[in-house]
Order: structure tokens, then sequence, then C-alpha cells
């Protein structure tokens, strides 16, 4: 920045060289600039610094330096001259910096920022700040959760009318919802309550299935057991399984998993469980299912949860060849040295051409060109020896290039 400024100020004086009188003024009168522009910026640093050190008077005083120089900084160092005001216990003082920050500069971004720390500020104080007079919408949220704090009953009504007004953005309905599900109070939870089962308003039930998964809690769960129960659509019982996911209810998930008649909705209940990870409840799923299509969801979802473990014994004692392919590939794709020695131990033991050319996929997948080196040397199989020839050509590491060059030399 400082050589593109010499730069112009070489430019223009050697476009008024002609003027000897005048000749030497703008170079003068640009370094000075300049020079008052680095003293501005050392000084906004410095006080900077001493806001990230919390010496509140510190700052506030440097700020207002930095103010009274009328340069690029002054009204950003208004704004943070009144939060280190405030942070200091110097509220009044805070709020006048607030109003001086507004008159100089109507239309800096930092006029927005100063309503939501007015707001603070005012609260903090204990002084009612009233949401529906507020137009901007993270003001008036901030004055709606800080009312919560104070005045419950009278907030639960504003957020309500947010929630359910037709001229309120989604962003504010959502974070609105979001204020009412911190909420532990009786009404509140009957609020959420009626959301989550207003079919009427699906854009509104989803958020608030969501957020009561978020709650957590059993009354949250209860509601969503009610939910899933009361309604046909697949949608909305998806986002219910999300939501027990997501509250760590992994009892009701398995019982879906067990008991739900829609075979699609069954299988997310499986998801839904791997994503939790419930691994000891789909080790017991898994023992007790007798269809091949939700063993296999149930293997998915293993993986998903990381059971490796479980996959690589389920490979090596499940009876359906198909069952135990899909394990293998599961356990690929679950990754880790933990499991290369499970799949090493399956490829000696499994003669089956299917199993053995699941596992050398598996290998690839976990880029292993060691191991699949290694059993590259040792296969009999043709078919199997050309398959690790294959996977390894694709694979850049010094084990697959030593390998390839051993194939060439046996030609």
């Amino acid at each position: 920045m400082r050589a593109t400024r010499l730069i112009i100020c070489a430019v223009a004086l050697s476009a008024i060289t002609s003027t000897p009188a005048f000749a030497e003024w703008p170079t003068e009168k640009s370094e000075k600039a300049e020079a008052r522009a680095e003293r501005e910026q050392d000084l906004y640093e410095e006080a900077q610094d001493a806001l990230d050190e919390h010496e509140w008077r510190r700052a506030g005083d440097l700020f207002l330096k930095v103010a009274a120089q009328h340069g690029a900084h002054a009204d950003a160092a208004l704004y943070w001259r009144a939060y280190a005001q405030n942070k200091n216990g110097n509220r009044t003082d805070a709020l006048t910096t607030i109003v001086e920050l507004r008159k100089a500069f109507p239309s800096s971004h930092y006029v927005e920022d100063s309503k939501q720390l007015e707001v603070e500020i005012r609260q903090s104080a204990g002084q009612n700040v009233a949401p529906e007079q507020q137009g901007d919408e993270d003001v008036k949220l901030m004055a709606v959760m800080g009312l919560m704090n104070s005045d419950p009953d009278r907030a639960m009504p504003i957020l309500e009318n947010i929630i359910k007004s037709p001229t309120q953005s989604s962003k504010m309905k959502d974070r609105a919802m979001f204020v009412l599900s911190q909420s532990n109070t009786p009404r509140s939870a009957d609020v959420m309550s009626r959301l989550a089962k207003d079919d009427a308003h699906r854009d509104l039930q989803s958020r608030a299935l969501k957020y009561l998964g978020i709650m957590g809690g059993e009354n949250s769960r209860r509601i969503l057991a009610d939910v899933y129960a009361s309604t046909n659509d697949l949608n909305v019982k998806r986002t219910v399984l999300k939501s027990f996911m997501i509250s760590g209810d992994r009892a009701r998930l398995l019982a879906l998993a067990r008991g739900e008649q829609n075979p699609d909705l069954r299988t997310e209940a499986v998801r839904q469980l791997g994503v939790s990870g419930a691994r000891n409840e789909l080790a017991d799923l898994y023992a007790s299912e007798s269809s091949t299509k939700v063993k296999k969801s149930i293997l998915q979802a293993m993986f998903i949860g990381g059971s490796a473990e479980k996959l690589g014994e389920i490979a090596r004692t499940e009876k359906d060849p198909e069952l135990r392919i899909t394990a293998i590939k599961n356990l690929g794709l679950t990754g880790g040295e933990r499991t290369s020695p499970i799949l090493r131990s399956l490829y000696e033991s499994d003669t089956n051409p299917e199993v053995r050319h699941a596992i050398i996929n598996a290998f690839f997948l976990h880029g292993d060109a060691k191991t699949l080196a290694d059993l590259g040397r040792r296969e009999k199989d043709p078919a199997l020896r050309r398959e690790i020839v294959s996977k390894l050509s694709l694979m850049h590491s010094k084990d697959a290039e030593d390998f390839l060059m051993d194939v060439l030399k046996d030609q």
C-alpha cells in the first residue's frame, strides 16, 4: 500500500513540474497524509491489543484517540470504544458513544452492530427492551432472548407470533424456534408439541421436530413418539427417526428397526442406529433378523457406526456368501489399521473366489499396497493374481512398483 501511494505521488509531481512555486507541495502533503494514516493504524492496532488483553479502560481511551483522528478507522473505533466501556461497567458512557457513532457515521456497518450492543447493554442494566418495537431481526431476537430470561410469560406469545407470522423470514422463524427450544417451561413444551403435530404447516412442523431432537429429554422423545405414531406421512416419520438419533433415543430406534412394517422406514431406523453408534443394538438386531435385505442394511449401519470387529466376526462366521461378501465390503470401507489383519486372515482362510475378490478390493480401497503385494506373491489362482496386479498397477507406492517389477521379471 505504501509503495502504491508513493507511485501516485510521483505521477502527480511529474504532472505539475511546470509550476515551480507548487512543485514540492503535492509530495509534502501526501507524505503528511501517509504518516497520519500510519499513526492511526498503529494506534488502532494498539487499541485492539488492549481489547484482546481485556484492558477495557486502556482500550477505550486508545479507541477515543483513534476516533479523534477522523481517519479510516474512526467508525470502528467508536463501536469498540462503546464495547470496551460496557465491559468496564460504564453502560451510560457506552450508550452515549453509540449515539455518537450513529450521528457521525449513519451509513457505517458498525451502526447495525451497535444496535445489538445497545440491546445487550440495556438488558444487562435491567431494562426491558420491547422486541415488538425493534425493526432489525437480529436485534429483535436478542431482545426476545433477554425477555425469555427475565419474563418468559411475556416472551412466549411474541415468539409464537414470530413463528406463525406469514411476514417473518424463514431465518427469523428458525431462530425463534431455537430460542423456544432452549426454554424448559411447560408452556414452551406445549407450543413445541403443537407445532410438531401441526401437519397443516409442514415447514414449521419439520423445524419443531428437529429442535425436539436437539432438546432431548424424555418429554421431547415422548412428543416425537406421539408424532410418529399419529402420522402417515413418510417424510415426517423419517424426520422423527433422525430426531430420535439426535436425542440419543436408541431404545425407540431399535424397537422401530424390529417392528416397523414399512421396509424403507425400517431401513432408515437401522441407519440411524448406525449413525448414533449403537453397536451392541445393531449386533443384537443382526442376530435376530431373518430378512437378507434388512441384514444388508444392518451391515451398512455397522460400517457407519465403525463396528469393524463385529463386521469381521460376521465376515468369518456368516453362512450366507452374499451377506459375508457384504460384510467384507463394508469392512473395506471402514478402513484403518485394525481391519487389515482381519481381512488378511479372511483371505487366507476362505477359498471362495468371490470372497477373495471382495477382500482384494477392500485392500485396494484401504490403499494397502504392501498387503496386496504379499498376497499377490503367494496367490496361485491366475484370475485372482491378475486382479491383484490390476489393482497394484493403479496404486502409486514403492511396494506396488517392486511387485510389478517382479512380475515383469517372471515373464
